[in-house]
Parts: structure tokens; C-alpha cells; sequence
């Protein structure tokens, strides 16, 4: 049973239908017109909303724009006259569920209430199905809230979807998030890494072939975009794509019409698209090496997955998570091997971390997890990096507040954070920020 919403301003038909789905164990709200609808849905959760089309005022078409709108839109029934049934059918494609056109059955608008209601309830438990078994994603940082966020607010849409980033900051695990938070997240969630298979094989696994298509075609595969029907197709690597497999690939998201290996027959599917490159796709797309028009259509909405370095507040909350998923207490990882943790720039970015934590507990053994553990690459420092500095009208004082400073900002404001960059302590950090900006300040004012 669902909490139902019902608008018409015509108090007797109005009255009629809530007492139909009261009948049936519906909590129902009658309000007589799109106001007093917009109203109600700003204040309370509805499942569905059963609104008449025509009103005066605010009409169904508002009613319907402000419940898509919502962070958990209800589905709604719309209610029309004769000759109101082409744009109840538009409406449809702006996002209602149903429409009935006047005079219907009570019993018909029941049994597809009662339907909604059972859908939405499955999508309920799928998705709490899905939120036990996917892993929350680790978003401390300010950028990496960002990013989940407009995963999050994309995932509401059928809109094709590029991620962009470098290797190993989790482009794939963003993706599932996606489909999970999505419409079709009861569908599959099929994944192709264009850059692991060879041309003509990768072609084949897209977009499948006919029995005896090439050498070795013993029997016909449907392929990755079949297998997606209904669900979501992640296509990691999508740089890597060949000149004719991003031909045949930029058909496919524009009619989502394609053509099998050895098969002249046109197939349709209904399938949600991702993409994800650590490549510069603009940059490939001047070079001529990827297709200005497949670019354009991939990145209808593009989120950028920032690089570890620029998320800091993420490395121990997601080396926390790398023990737990191991059964091993965050207790192991000792106060210096944070800290060294936390002061590392991670080129490899999360990859590169799971690669240490699990280096690290073989070489700790059943011991705490010292610094010593942690096999960390350092990036070589130039020479002259100090003698570039020197020169006429250099000043220690400025130099060092404005290093204090920078690594204040990076660490998001964090007093405490900012010091560990530094390697000092926070009392040490504090007093002599304080003092080099005493200084400056009366330097301005003499």
C-alpha cells in the first residue's frame, strides 16, 4: 500500500476516487486543485499522485514538472478529458507513469495504482538490497562529494555519462554508483574494458556476430550491448576505440540502432551508457585520433573523478575501509604510518593505496602497521629547487608564511591536517602563522 495524492478540482469525482483507493489500504490526501498540490508535495513523501490534467491555475502539466523534480519523485496518474489524450501521451514522455482518459473504470484506475504502488515497493527493497552489497563510496573530501553528488543527481536520468580522471581513482566504482542509484538499476550492469581485447575481438564483444562471421565464429554471441538491454553498459577505456568500432558505436547512441559482425539486420536496444578514459578526449579529437561527433555525444555529461592527491581527506578513511573489507581493525594502522600516509602525493592514486596497505600487511605480519611497512614511491627532487628560489628580493619571513598558508588551503582549513603536510606539530604550525601574519600586518600599517 502507498501514500496516493489526489487532485481535481471537481470535489465530487475528487471524492469518489480517494474513497475507491482508501478501500484498498491507501493512505489518501484529496486536495481540489495544483496549488494546494504543490503544496503537499513540498511538505510530505508521496509513492503517487492522481491528478486531473485540466485545472484552472496550476494545472496537471505543473503538478507533474514539480513532482519529477523532487529527490524522490512519485509517480503520476494522470486523469484527462476527451481529446486531451496527445498530451496526456506527451506528458508520459516528460515523466508521468499513466494516464486514464475520462470516463474510466474504478476498478482500472485501482488495479493501476495498486501496480505503481507494488513497483515502487520492489524498487524499494532492490535498492536496499543494492546498498547492503555495493560499498558506500568514500567522499570526506570536498571534491569528492562534489563528484558523488552529480553522479547522484545524473543517475536520476537516462543521460549518456563520460567520467573522466587517471588511472586508478575509481572511475569504475563511480559508474556502479550510477546504475545502482538509477532507474534501471533492476537491469543488468554489463562492463567492457575497450583497452584489454584486440579490434576485431573487442567489435565482436559490443556488438556481438552471427555464426561463422569470422575464423573461429562457431556460433553466434549476442554481444555486451544485448546483454545490457534494460539496464546500464559501462565502457571503460573508451579512448582506445578504433576508427570504424567508434563509427559503428556513435550510431548506436544516436538511433540506438547497431548491426552485428556477419548479420544485416538492424537491432534496437534500450540500454543506458557510460564511458570512462583517462585519456584527453579533446585533445585525441585534434589530433584526429577520436571523432569530434562521438565525443560530443558521449560527454552529454561528464564528471571529472579527482586524482587522490587533491582529495587527502579521503587516504585514511579509504585505507580504513581497505582493512575492514579484510576483517583487520583500523588499530593495526599505527600513528606514523598514518602520517606518512596522509603526506604522500599518490600518483597512483587509490590503486596505488591498496597496493601498499597490502604490501604492508605481509611485511607487518601480525604486528601494527609501522611506517616502516609502507613501501611508498618518492618522486625526485631537482637540485636547484632551492638555488631557483634565491634571488634578488627573497624573504625567508614571506616565503615561509606563504608555504603555511598554501598548505592550509590544501588541507581544506584543517589547522591539524596543514601541520602533518608540514611535518610539524599543530601547536608549532599555529603560533608561527600567527606571528609571521603579526608581522606582515604591521609592516602594511607602519
Amino acid at each position: 500500500m502507498g501514500d496516493i495524492l489526489v487532485v481535481d478540482d471537481e470535489p465530487k469525482l475528487g471524492k469518489l476516487v480517494a474513497e475507491m483507493l482508501e478501500l484498498d489500504g491507501h493512505y489518501v490526501q484529496r486536495v481540489g486543485g495544483g496549488r494546494e498540490a504543490l503544496s503537499a508535495m513540498s511538505n510530505f513523501s508521496m509513492d503517487v499522485v492522481v491528478t486531473d490534467l485540466r485545472m484552472p491555475e496550476v494545472d496537471g502539466l505543473a503538478v507533474l514538472g514539480a513532482a519529477v523534480k523532487q529527490s524522490d519523485p512519485p509517480d503520476v496518474v494522470l486523469m484527462t478529458g476527451h481529446g486531451n489524450t496527445e498530451t496526456a501521451v506527451e506528458a508520459m514522455k516528460g515523466g508521468a507513469a499513466d494516464y486514464l482518459s475520462k470516463p474510466f473504470s474504478m476498478d482500472e484506475l485501482r488495479v493501476r495504482v495498486k501496480r505503481l504502488c507494488e513497483l515502487r515497493a520492489i524498487r524499494r527493497r532492490s535498492s536496499a538490497l543494492v546498498e547492503r552489497l555495493t560499498p558506500t563510496l568514500v567522499a570526506e573530501s570536498p571534491a569528492m562529494r562534489a563528484t558523488l553528488d552529480a553522479a547522484l543527481k545524473v543517475a536520476r536520468t537516462s543521460t549518456t555519462v563520460l567520467l573522466l580522471g587517471e588511472s586508478g581513482t575509481g572511475k569504475s566504482q563511480i559508474a556502479r554508483r550510477i546504475h545502482y542509484a538509477s532507474a534501471v538499476s533492476t537491469g543488468p550492469l554489463v562492463e567492457l574494458h575497450c583497452a584489454a581485447l584486440p579490434e576485431a575481438l573487442l567489435e565482436s564483444e559490443l556488438f556481438g556476430h552471427e555464426k561463422g562471421a569470422f575464423t573461429g565464429a562457431q556460433q553466434r554471441h549476442a554481444g555486451h550491448i544485448a546483454a545490457a538491454e534494460g539496464g546500464t553498459l559501462f565502457l571503460d577505456e573508451i579512448g582506445e576505440l578504433s576508427a570504424a568500432t567508434q563509427v559503428k558505436l556513435l550510431r548506436f547512441l544516436q538511433d540506438r540502432v547497431y548491426v552485428a559482425l556477419g548479420s544485416t539486420a538492424e537491432r534496437t536496444a534500450n540500454v543506458r551508457v557510460i564511458a570512462a578514459t583517462n585519456r584527453d578526449l579533446k585533445a585525441a579529437v585534434t589530433g584526429g585520433s577520436f571523432r569530434e561527433d562521438l565525443y560530443y555525444r558521449l560527454n552529454v555529461f561528464s564528471i571529472v573523478v579527482p586524482p587522490l592527491r587533491e582529495r587527502l581527506d579521503d587516504v585514511l578513511p579509504l585505507a580504513v575501509r581497505f582493512l575492514s573489507t579484510r576483517g583487520i581493525p583500523e588499530e593495526r594502522l599505527s600513528a606514523g604510518a598514518r602520517s606518512r600516509l596522509e603526506l604522500h602525493a599518490w600518483p597512483g592514486n587509490v590503486r596505488e593505496l591498496q597496493n601498499v596497505l597490502e604490501r604492508a600487511l605481509i611485511l607487518a605480519g601480525d604486528a601494527p602497521i609501522g611506517p616502516e611497512h609502507l613501501t611508498l614511491s618518492v618522486a625526485p627532487r631537482s637540485r636547484n629547487v632551492v638555488s631557483d628560489l634565491l634571488g634578488p628580493g627573497f624573504d625567508l619571513d614571506d616565503f615561509e608564511r606563504e608555504l603555511l598558508h598554501a598548505a592550509l588551503e590544501r588541507a581544506g582549513g584543517n589547522k591539524s591536517a596543514a601541520a602533518r603536510l608540514l611535518g610539524i606539530t599543530r601547536r608549532r604550525f599555529y603560533s608561527r602563522l600567527e606571528s609571521l601574519d603579526a608581522a606582515k600586518d604591521g609592516e602594511s600599517e607602519g
